[in-house]
């Protein structure tokens, strides 16, 4: 469907020693035109000159940070240190953090000549280059033009994680559950497995007034950048290329239950673990835990596949419609993942089973819950996460209706064998999808 991807142009920087950088369009965000190379100014450091190599040094501890990139990847074919205000082309300024993953940072920038703003995404040197070539076929295969559409920067976990509620508006909900399934089939349909599906990953667009805005008319009205300083946890100077301090993500949306259902225009994003399986065969999932499939860690011999895309994507469903994730991931083990999966969808399959050596710290050998264990079923989940939520804060549950037909098809997503599990396009022809999901989907594309 158009405009549930965006082609992001690179610099010309691909395999090298050198940062990745990509301008990102957005809401009022836009990326720069007809630029093939990259050239720094004198205040922007230079790529990677003066980084400390992971393997010439001795592993080095810095003080933990919330909501910072790992201080530990500033080094050689790591992360390239950036600062407010550092300049790159002699016009794009830095004057916000956007995120960060385990690939990339992403920045907030002011294009000193159009007057607007700009996304800079910054990969580290040995991120998958195959990202650009995925994002470019998806964009041919969909014939997307630059123009088209703006690019947007809070993603639905932020959405989440800002509101007191978790919960977004059923119809919203519905609208964003039908756009994401819209991508995965079409992501599908071409070849293409994303491979890191989660509602960090899944994008919003920012408020409308935001492009209209000065840098300083942003700082008062979000703020200005907050800064952290790097310690070293035994007190020592940091190493060259290290930078002083991290710069926390600003926050540029607003909370979930905020959202009506014309804003819930969606965009997958981050295809950094992206690929085709008939090019090539991955065998390990990067997936956060709690939503990573189970065949990553029962069968680690067989490649990933589609069906492990549809794993994940009935998990960040249930995240969309729902206050809670759908497997409890904090401070979790693969075991407490795999004992709260067996609790909500029964026991594993016959092999798998046998395999899980710390199966009876939760279960008896016939897969039942061991004595003055409570076991979650996916039902009271769906209570304690959905309904129950909704009428604290006086928003409508899930009539029974449409409940039994969330219910048929997530359990068909949710099989434990991958080759049992419903295909996206399955999914998309799913009760759910056809009556609830795609109707508000529908209204939206309607009302622009």
């Amino acid at each position: 469907m158009p405009g549930l991807f965006r082609v992001l142009p690179s610099l010309g920087l691909r395999r090298s020693r050198f940062p990745v950088i990509r301008f990102f369009s957005g809401n009022g965000i836009e990326f720069p035109r007809n630029e093939t190379h990259l050239r720094w100014s004198s205040s922007a450091a230079k790529p990677c000159q003066t980084l400390a190599s992971e393997d010439s040094a001795p592993r080095i501890e810095y003080e933990h940070i919330e909501d910072i990139e790992r201080i530990e990847r500033y080094r050689s074919g790591g992360y390239h240190p950036v600062k407010i205000n550092d300049k790159f082309q002699t016009r794009y300024r830095i004057v916000h953090k956007l995120g960060y993953g385990a690939y990339s940072t992403t920045w907030l920038a002011y294009d000193e000549q159009q007057t607007r703003f700009v996304a800079v995404k910054i990969g580290i040197a040995d991120s998958n280059a195959g990202e650009i070539d995925v994002l470019s076929a998806l964009n041919k295969a969909q014939k997307l033009s630059e123009d088209s559409h703006d690019k947007p920067q809070a993603s639905l976990s932020e959405a989440k994680e800002g509101s007191y509620n978790r919960l977004f508006n059923a119809d919203v909900a519905r609208a964003l559950a039908a756009q994401l399934v819209l991508a995965v089939a079409s992501m599908h349909a071409q070849g293409f497995i994303h491979g890191d599906l989660h509602l960090g990953n899944v994008l919003l667009r920012l408020p409308g007034d935001f492009g209209l805005l000065s840098v300083q008319q942003l700082y008062e009205k979000y703020g200005t950048p907050e800064l952290e300083p790097f310690v070293r946890v035994n007190g020592e100077s940091l190493p060259p290329g290290v930078p002083s301090h991290g710069v926390k993500p600003g926050w540029f949306g607003k909370a979930s239950e905020k959202y009506q259902l014309s804003e819930a225009n969606i965009f997958l994003a981050d295809f950094g673990e992206a690929f085709s399986p008939s090019r090539e065969s991955r065998f390990e999932s990067h997936t956060p835990l709690s939503m990573r499939p189970p065949e990553a860690r029962f069968e680690p011999a067989k490649p990933l596949s589609f069906s492990s895309d549809i794993w994940t994507l009935a998990c960040a469903i249930w995240g969309i419609l729902g206050q809670r994730s759908l497997f409890d991931g904090f401070l979790a083990t693969p075991d407490d993942i795999t004992s709260e999966q067996v609790d909500a969808l029964g026991i594993l399959p016959p092999e798998w089973w046998r395999n899980w050596e710390a199966r009876g710290e939760w279960f008896t050998e016939a897969g039942r819950p061991t004595d003055q264990r409570l076991a979650r079923s996916l039902d009271d989940r769906f209570e304690t996460s959905m309904q129950v939520p909704r009428q604290k804060k006086r928003m409508p549950p899930f009539e029974l209706e449409e409940r039994k037909a969330i219910f048929a098809m997530l359990r068909s997503m949710l099989t434990f064998v991958p080759e049992d599990r419903s295909t996206a396009s399955q999914v998309l022809d799913s009760e759910w999808m056809v009556k609830w999901a795609l109707p508000q989907y529908e209204k939206i594309r309607y009302t622009k």
